[in-house]
């Protein structure tokens, strides 16, 4: 294991909203359950889930911080640089980042309701004449495109990912079955052994089964750390697993 992969303080330690510039708190983004009470988000040096309910803002929440960290908007690494459609919040430019000394060597951020637009640019840049080796060989050669989109997210993962990296996920799982889930979850443990941190925002009960990791979850009166075992999404799925005859029976009465 690399010296670097021993270092206990990750690359980014924490972000924090900047209360006193926020415009108000009565408007989007900084009305989300996610946002309004936020004052310093804690990051684990290694993996970090944020956990809650649709509409808590945790993808919002996860968007912000990417931008905040130098990454576009709509997904990719820190060189891309392109818009399908300005829908961002600027969350981003309210939020402070405290950093180690480490700095990483790659990075990533991955967000699956936008995907199919970085794909798409990679396809574009790949066009450009004279612009050098072709990008999509960094992710397997194969035009994602040409891939379903579980295994364009496979792709990205095994190939484009390395060691002593900083990636962030929104909801990884929308696009993998649960055995690729397996398969992620093995290679961010590789990755971690590697010296990498991950900030995952997630439903996956699953994925969030990680061991050692921080658990953040969201609620009507803002984030709190979760023991794995007492999160809803454990819990429904333990319940359901244990008796699905019966809960079928409930929620169809």
């Amino acid at each position: 294991m690399s010296e670097s992969s021993l270092d206990s303080r990750g690359f980014v330690i924490s972000a924090s909203l900047l209360r006193d510039r926020v415009p108000s708190f009565d408007d989007y983004p900084f009305n989300l359950p996610a946002v309004k009470p936020l004052e310093t988000l804690p990051l684990h040096q290694a993996v970090t889930f944020i956990v809650g309910e649709n509409g808590s803002g945790k993808s919002t929440l996860l968007e912000g911080l990417a931008v905040a960290l130098g990454f576009n908007a709509e997904g990719g690494s820190r060189n891309f640089n392109f818009t399908t459609r300005a829908s961002h919040s600027d969350l981003g430019r309210h939020l402070r980042i405290a950093r180690s000394h480490r700095r990483p060597r790659t990075g990533y951020f991955l967000r699956a309701e936008s995907f199919y637009n970085v794909a798409t640019e990679i396809e574009r840049l790949d066009e450009i004449e004279g612009a050098g080796s072709r990008i999509s060989e960094g992710y397997g050669g194969t035009s994602m495109h040409e891939q379903s989109h579980g295994e364009s997210f496979l792709s990205l993962i095994l190939n484009r990912f390395g060691p002593e990296g900083l990636y962030l996920l929104d909801e990884p799982e929308a696009a993998l079955s649960p055995a690729r889930q397996l398969t992620l979850l093995a290679r961010m443990h590789q990755l971690v052994q590697q010296g990498s941190q991950f900030i995952i925002a997630t439903h996956s009960p699953i994925l969030m089964a990680y061991p050692d990791a921080i658990i953040l979850g969201l609620g009507e009166n803002g984030m709190a750390t979760v023991v794995y075992e007492e999160t809803e999404h454990f819990q429904l799925t333990r319940q359901f697993l244990n008796n699905p005859q019966g809960i079928m029976k409930e929620l169809f009465r």
